[in-house]
């Protein structure tokens, strides 16, 4: 995109829901038989997984700002789940509930994603997932992605106590990694991330999958690029051969 180059930081920390693995995509997949099966017609699944990733994003940034016992990420999917299926008026169990949110645990990344990463570990960057997700999940969900041997370390929130974007997450992070906020590029799919990174002294590349605005000046992404292939020329990573 003819942007300059984010230069002086040492590592790239990644969103990991969105941002290297499809969310969207993985989840209108698994929730497409589970409808059928229920016989539910009146909604398409794209809709439903929109209502599931809304109710759940909405309810995580409640309890970042009450800022008090942190709820485990697969709770808050629970919650989300539960509450859509009954908004749909789906009759279901728990058990379903369970199972639809156990498949955020295998999701594929997007195609530009390895070759991207590959080309960031050949420059010599550290590079790093920051995730909204529980330790537990981000182990299954890593090592199903196929990128776990790209990363040099996985952070869950619960280490901080907090979802992002409180400003608490980031800069745990960046100490439990032992950089300084501004030696960070912080890479994600979603502005209210990029925003959180940028207020808490990182720098940000802003992956605009979905060509929408990013709709905030105050903080604004150092960078904005269109996928991997583009953040990683961004950052002056060669291709690997």
């Amino acid at each position: 995109m003819g942007q300059s180059p984010i230069t002086g930081i040492s590592t790239v920390m990644f969103d990991f829901y969105g941002t290297v693995v499809d969310m969207q995509g993985g989840l209108i997949t698994a929730l497409t038989p589970y409808l059928e099966e229920k016989g539910y017609t009146e909604n398409p699944p794209s809709r439903l997984v929109t209502w599931w990733r809304r109710t759940h994003f909405e309810n995580s940034m409640i309890d970042a700002l009450l800022h008090r016992d942190h709820t485990p990420y697969k709770e808050i999917g629970r919650q989300a789940v539960d509450y859509t299926l009954d908004r749909a008026g789906i009759p279901h169990t728990m058990n379903e509930v369970v199972s639809l949110v156990a498949q955020i645990e295998r999701l594929e990344p997007f195609d530009d994603v390895v070759a991207g990463l590959e080309a960031l570990k050949g420059s010599g960057l550290e590079l790093v997932i920051l995730s909204n997700g529980d330790p537990d999940m981000l182990e299954r969900g890593v090592a199903y992605s196929g990128t776990a041997h790209l990363f040099d370390r996985v952070v869950s929130v619960a280490e901080a106590g907090s979802f992002k974007p409180h400003a608490v997450t980031y800069r745990t992070a960046a100490e439990l990694v032992g950089v300084r906020p501004d030696e960070v590029c912080f890479v994600a799919n979603h502005a209210f991330d990029c925003i959180g990174a940028k207020a808490a002294g990182m720098r940000t590349a802003f992956v605009d999958r979905r060509k929408r605005p990013f709709g905030n000046d105050q903080y604004p992404p150092d960078a904005v690029v269109a996928d991997f292939t583009e953040l990683t020329a961004m950052l002056g990573a060669a291709p690997v051969a």
